[in-house]
């Protein structure tokens, strides 16, 4: 996949648990960990607002793109 979600690094800088965070956001654990594991096809925007929102953070803090031969997983 060439977009990769941080989604983990930004949990950690934050000290923030996986259920703080999806309780936060509005959206289920199980979300977040489709998110953070690259699974995820499609992002609402709404829910990329509140993503950044609860962590303060930018877009490009959240999601980045990489070239597909160095996709992390």
């Amino acid at each position: 996949m060439a977009i990769v979600v941080d989604i983990d690094v930004m949990l950690a800088r934050r000290g923030m648990s996986v259920g703080e965070f999806a309780a936060a956001v509005g959206i289920t654990p199980a979300n977040v960990a489709v998110l953070k594991n690259g699974r995820a096809k499609a992002v609402r925007f709404t829910t990329l607002d509140a993503i950044c929102r609860v962590l303060g953070c930018e877009v490009g803090d959240v999601l980045r793109h990489v070239p597909d031969d160095t996709a992390a997983s």
